[in-house]
């Protein structure tokens, strides 16, 4: 599910949210209950845990907050939930969802692009086909495990495999349905390669060689 933009909602934060399956959600303006418990638990954390300490290296540090999460954050009664945060986590872990072997989210990359006159919009050198009448418009690009995403406002309006050669291109009949009436299938996968005559046919057009 790809998530619509909201007012506040920037592009990569859609993008992180697609990746990971959540629905952002902001807060109303001018209603600071409604942000939950996040700045509070930040300034938990600096007086109780990192207030009047001093540590030797990063690791130390590290370690040092671990312990305090371990014996200290996660045991003690919540002022608002009435619990301890270790036994609330017990209670609801059966309702997440597992993110073993999903990439990172670093492994996908959102790109801007203006789809051209031909339908395309060119990324890494290939070019990839939307829908004509997107011809001008702006578009996002998601890459990412091997496929190529291209959004406009919010909603899906292609997916490709990734070429990974240079001046090809990944073209789908369905997104000139309207503007062109036939179109041959071959140039439907045609690389660029492919679409380039010999120069000897030239030649014999032009009644000899150069």
């Amino acid at each position: 599910m790809y998530v619509k933009p909201r007012q506040g909602h920037n592009d990569r934060l859609l993008a992180f949210a697609k990746h990971w399956e959540f629905v952002p959600r902001a807060c109303a303006p001018y209603r600071a209950r409604t942000k939950g418990k996040d700045e509070r638990g930040v300034g938990y954390v600096k007086h109780n845990a990192l207030a009047g300490r001093e540590f030797a290296s990063f690791a130390a540090l590290e370690a040092h907050l671990e312990q305090w999460v371990r014996e200290i954050a996660d045991v003690r009664v919540h002022g608002t939930t009435g619990e301890a945060p270790i036994a609330r986590f017990a209670r609801e872990a059966a309702a997440l969802k597992s993110i073993a072997g999903k990439p990172p989210f670093t492994a996908s990359r959102l790109l801007q692009r203006r789809v051209q006159a031909d339908c395309c919009v060119e990324v890494e050198r290939n070019a990839y086909s939307v829908p004509w009448r997107l011809i001008g418009e702006p578009v996002h690009v998601e890459l990412g495990g091997g496929q190529v995403r291209i959004f406009h406002a919010g909603r899906q309006v292609a997916e490709h495999v990734e070429r990974l050669g240079r001046r090809e291109r990944a073209v789908l009949a369905e997104h000139y349905v309207g503007v062109a009436k036939a179109w041959p299938p071959s140039a439907m996968t045609a690389t660029a390669n492919e679409l380039l005559r010999p120069l000897a046919e030239y030649e014999t057009l032009a009644g000899g060689s150069w």
